[in-house]
Formats: C-alpha cells, sequence, structure tokens
C-alpha cells in the first residue's frame, strides 16, 4: 500500500485521440443495442432468435479478441483499430439494409468481430501510459464506454423517429467518420522496438490464466443482471420500459463517475489487486441485497454496491493484466481476457433467465453472488499478491 499523496502526472500524449475515438465507437453501440431487439421482430423473430441475435455478437467477439489482439502486436494498433471501425460502419449498414432475419445475423457477426478491437483499444492506452498510470488510464478508457451507452441510446431513439432503418445507417455513418478520424489522428502507440522481440512467457502464465478465470467468473453474474434486471423490476417493483432505462441511465453515470474520478487515486493509495478483491466483494454484497430487495431504498444501496465494485474492479483487472502480459503479447493477452468476457456474456444471460423462470425472481441475483464466490477465491490467492 501507497500512503504517499499522489502528485498530478499529465495523461500521455495521444491519449485523448484514443478515448474519443472508443467513446463514438461507443455511441454507435448503444444507438444499436436497446433497438435492435423491436427490429428484429419486424422479421418475425421470437423471443429465442432475439436472444441468439444478441448472443451471436458476444460469440464473434469472443472468437475474435484474441486474433485481432495478436494481430495488432505484430502490425501496429492504428490498423487493427481503423479496419475494425470499418467493420462495424459495414455491419451497422448491412443490419439498417437488412430485408431478412439471416442478414441481421450477418451484420451483427461482422459488427461482433469488429468490437473485438476493445482489447486492442486497451492495449494502445497500456503502451502509451507507464505502470502506475495504467489504472487511471483504463479506467478513464471505461468512462468512455459510460459515455457512449449514455448518449448513444438518446441518438438513436431521435434517430427511429425518421424510420426503423435510419439509426443504423446513422451507427454506420458515425463509424466511417470515426474511421476517418482515427486514420487522421490516432496515434500508433506499438513501436518497432517492442514488435520485434519474442518473449516467453511461461513464467507469468499461471497468473494471467487466473486473471482471466477471475474475469470470466466476474462477468457472468453481472452479465445475468444486466438481462434479467427488468424482468425483476417489473414484478417487485412495477418498472416500465421508461423507468428501467432509468435506472440503467444512473447506474451509467455512476460507473463512469468512479471509473474516470476514483480509479487513479484509489489505486495510488492501496494498489489494483486490492481494489480489485474489495471490489468483488462489493459486487457480491450487491447482488444478495438486490436477490432479496422489496423495497427501494433497499433496491438502491444494492444498486450502489454492485455498481461502485464493478467501477473499481473492472479497470483494476484489465490494469493486472496488462502489467503481467509480456511486452511483445500485451494484445493477444488482453484479447483472451475479452474472449473469455465474451463468453461469460454469451452463457451468463440465458442461465440467468432459466433461475429467473424456474426458481424465483431473485434468483439471477443469489445466484450471481454464489458465481462471484468463484472469482473472490481465485483473487485471494497468495500467488497473485506480487501483481498488487
Amino acid at each position: 500500500m501507497n500512503s504517499e499523496k499522489p502528485t498530478r502526472e499529465p495523461l500521455p500524449r495521444g491519449f485523448w485521440v484514443i478515448w474519443s475515438t472508443v467513446a463514438l465507437d461507443m455511441v454507435g453501440f448503444g444507438i444499436v443495442a436497446p433497438i435492435l431487439g423491436r427490429y428484429a421482430d419486424r422479421f418475425g423473430a421470437n423471443g429465442f432468435q432475439v436472444g441468439l441475435l444478441f448472443a451471436s455478437f458476444s460469440l464473434a467477439q469472443m472468437v475474435f479478441s484474441p486474433v485481432l489482439g495478436r494481430w495488432s502486436d505484430r502490425v501496429g494498433r492504428k490498423p487493427v483499430i481503423v479496419i475494425s471501425l470499418i467493420g462495424t460502419a459495414i455491419g451497422s449498414f448491412i443490419t439498417g439494409a437488412a430485408g431478412a432475419l439471416w442478414v441481421l445475423y450477418v451484420g451483427r457477426l461482422i459488427d461482433g468481430a469488429s468490437g473485438a478491437s476493445v482489447s486492442v483499444a486497451q492495449s494502445a492506452i497500456s503502451d502509451l501510459g507507464a505502470p502506475k498510470q495504467r489504472a487511471k488510464m483504463l479506467g478513464m478508457l471505461g468512462m468512455a464506454f459510460g459515455v457512449g451507452f449514455v448518449v448513444g441510446p438518446a441518438l438513436g431513439g431521435l434517430a427511429a423517429l425518421g424510420g426503423p432503418h435510419v439509426p443504423f445507417y446513422v451507427a454506420g455513418v458515425l463509424a466511417s467518420v470515426n474511421a476517418i478520424a482515427a486514420i487522421i489522428r490516432l496515434p500508433e502507440t506499438r513501436t518497432p522496438e517492442v514488435v520485434t522481440p519474442i518473449e516467453q512467457p511461461q513464467p507469468r502464465q499461471r497468473k494471467i490464466t487466473s486473471y482471466v478465470v477471475i474475469g470470466f467468473f466476474s462477468t457472468l453474474p453481472f452479465a445475468g443482471f444486466e438481462a434479467t434486471f427488468s424482468l425483476f423490476g417489473g414484478s417487485r417493483f412495477n418498472l416500465t420500459e421508461a423507468s428501467t432505462a432509468a435506472v440503467f441511465l444512473a447506474v451509467g453515470v455512476l460507473m463512469s463517475a468512479v471509473q474516470g474520478g476514483l480509479i487513479g487515486p484509489l489505486t495510488h493509495r492501496f494498489g489494483s489487486l486490492p481494489l480489485l478483491r474489495v471490489g468483488q466483494v462489493s459486487v457480491a454484497v450487491g447482488m444478495l441485497f438486490l436477490g432479496a430487495a422489496v423495497i427501494w431504498p433497499v433496491l438502491i444501496v444494492a444498486l450502489a454496491f454492485m455498481v461502485i465494485g464493478a467501477g473499481i474492479s473492472s479497470p483494476s483487472l484489465t490494469t493486472l493484466v496488462a502489467n503481467s502480459a509480456p511486452e511483445s503479447r500485451r494484445g493477444e493477452v488482453l484479447g483472451i481476457q475479452q474472449s473469455a468476457n465474451a463468453l461469460a456474456r454469451v452463457v451468463g444471460p440465458p442461465l440467468a433467465g432459466l433461475a429467473f423462470d424456474h426458481i424465483g425472481i431473485g434468483a439471477p441475483f443469489t445466484l450471481g453472488a454464489g458465481v462471484y464466490l468463484i472469482a473472490i477465491v481465485v483473487a485471494s490467492r497468495r500467488s497473485l499478491q506480487s501483481a498488487s
């Protein structure tokens, strides 16, 4: 633990260009995600097919995250990010122009494969800063995700006034403009001196594997929460679609504030591994409270525990992965972490839905707290202590 007062260090040059690129990309995702299910309904999709449509995005992301990460280690971050933005534009245009349900799947698969560049952006951020700055910068990158999910749905709602296809075209245009801006302004953070060496990751492999396991078992219950909270809120608190959206808006704002404002000073004071552990416990406690919540004060406290815990633990885990990965394989290793998280987002929602249907209204969250214990146990192993 470091109790010295942190000194303000300027962020590395190029950070805000990468940040704005990611933020715009997330705005495009935020435009599409809330309306995709209703859009698919126009093509006769049932609930299961809509679920598969969302899962196809995460499946493509799971497959391509390590691939794009490894590619960025070899050719540089910038070309991979630019090509991914172009792929996002193509996927959005295909979705907007779709005339059949199968075309929607094609669009989502392309978009999901392109969305695998999240790990490349994380790698670019990690390239720029010294290890002691990474937690702050990765936290601020997480804030860019929050900005996208706040701004995107609002833009999508306005665009939908022009017709059901328009939001997807808007997302495609936004991604195209973002790609052009990235070509002009995005810095290359991967230097030739770092690309050339071949490092042997064996001494670090066990620690990295532990972090991947932690990421999977942390994402699994949280993905289940995102998928079933609207059902839970409607059953227990009579939440409508509008009020559920308002809750998620508040969640996004709070998480962005935690990641953008608190991670830097907290990491300086306590270290990433202790923050990861505290954040995990906070999420697990929040899920237990949420499963039992029947009055608004308990609901608010539960969500606060969950959001603050996730806002602390997520960038801390990514920082630990980035600091543990060999420099020549950082993109690949972060891609593997992103792949595990994507797998959890594929598996988590249907499992949570089954728990809701067959066990009880609060079961997805109570069971989710139990799943979180696995991540907590792995994070408590002594073998990880040197990483903090």
